[in-house]
This record gives C-alpha cells, sequence and structure tokens, in this order.
C-alpha cells in the first residue's frame, strides 16, 4: 500500500511510543512500538479514515504532499 499524504512520526515519551500524525486528514493517528509499525499502522489508519469519510459522505482531501510549514 502506498499513500501519497504526508505522515509526521515522533517519539513521544508521554507515551513510550512512537505516534504518526497524519496533517491533512483530521483526527487521523496511529501509534506504535517501533518507528516502522507507527508507520504501517498509520497507512492502515488512512485507508480506515477513507473508508468511514466516504460511508459517511464527507469529503476526503487531496493529498497535498509535504506541507510547507513545520
Amino acid at each position: 500500500m502506498s499513500t501519497r499524504y504526508e505522515i509526521i512520526i515522533f517519539w513521544s515519551k508521554e507515551d513510550q511510543s512512537y505516534i504518526a500524525e497524519v496533517p491533512e486528514l483530521p483526527g487521523c493517528m496511529a501509534d506504535g512500538e517501533t518507528y516502522q509499525q507507527a508507520l504501517s499502522s498509520a497507512e492502515q489508519i488512512i485507508q480506515e479514515w477513507i473508508e468511514t469519510a466516504r460511508e459517511l459522505g464527507r469529503s476526503i482531501p487531496e493529498p497535498k504532499g509535504r506541507l510547507a510549514y513545520a
């Protein structure tokens, strides 16, 4: 599976896990014990987010790729 949405992955000391955020899809986040697990989980969650949005008749943002702010 490949995604064109930007995924930001960082270590959360509080959660003791890697957190993967997808800024273009509100509320779309995942976690994992390793960087790779967080990335894999994020790719799965992106697909689920899109499927749910379709089922609810909500709009799905076009992927912009890398965002221009930090």
